[in-house]
C-alpha cells in the first residue's frame, strides 16, 4: 500500500509534480514505532537479534531473576519473622528483657541517620536512574521480555 506526502516542488515543475509515492512497509522498516516513543537509538541488540529472539532471552533471563528473588525474599522473610518471634516468645517467658523504649530511641537515630545519607547520594541515584533508563530505552525489546519473565518467576 502506498501513500503519498506533499514534496517542495521546484520552479521547473508543475503542481502534478508536486507529490512523490512513499512505501509504507519500507517507511515502517526504517521507522520502528519505539525510534517515536523512545528516540533514535533503538541500541545494538535490536540490530543483531530477531524479536522473537529478544523476547526469549530477556523471559528467560527474567524468569531466573525473578524465582531466585522469590526464594531470596522468602527465605530473608522467614528469618527475620523467625527471629522476632522467637523474641517475643523469650520475652513473653521471663528469658529476655527488652527494653523497648531504647529499641525505639534507637530506630528513631538510624531512621535520621539513613535521611541524612540518601540526601547526600541522591544524585548518584539519579545518574544510575538516568543510565538505566537509557539502556532501557536503547533494549526495549528485551527489557519488556525481562519484565515479563520476572512476573512469571515471581508466580512460579
Amino acid at each position: 500500500m502506498a501513500a503519498r506526502r506533499p514534496r517542495i516542488a521546484s520552479e521547473h515543475e508543475s503542481d502534478d509534480d508536486s507529490y512523490e509515492v512513499l512505501d509504507l512497509t519500507e517507511y515502517a522498516r526504517r521507522h520502528h514505532w519505539w525510534n517515536r516513543v523512545f528516540g533514535r537509538n533503538s541500541g545494538p541488540i535490536v540490530e543483531k537479534y530477531s524479536v522473537a529472539t529478544q523476547i526469549v532471552m530477556g523471559g528467560v533471563t527474567g524468569w531466573c531473576a525473578g524465582f531466585l528473588f522469590q526464594k531470596v525474599g522468602k527465605l530473608a522473610a522467614t528469618a527475620v519473622g523467625g527471629g522476632f518471634l522467637l523474641l517475643q516468645i523469650a520475652s513473653h517467658s521471663g528469658y529476655v528483657q527488652v527494653d523497648w523504649k531504647r529499641v525505639e530511641k534507637d530506630v528513631n537515630k538510624a531512621k535520621k541517620q539513613l535521611k541524612k545519607r540518601a540526601n547526600k547520594a541522591a544524585p548518584e541515584i539519579n545518574t544510575l536512574i538516568e543510565e538505566s533508563t537509557e539502556f532501557i530505552k536503547q533494549n526495549i525489546v528485551v527489557s519488556s521480555g525481562f519484565v515479563g519473565g520476572f512476573l512469571l518467576g515471581l508466580a512460579s
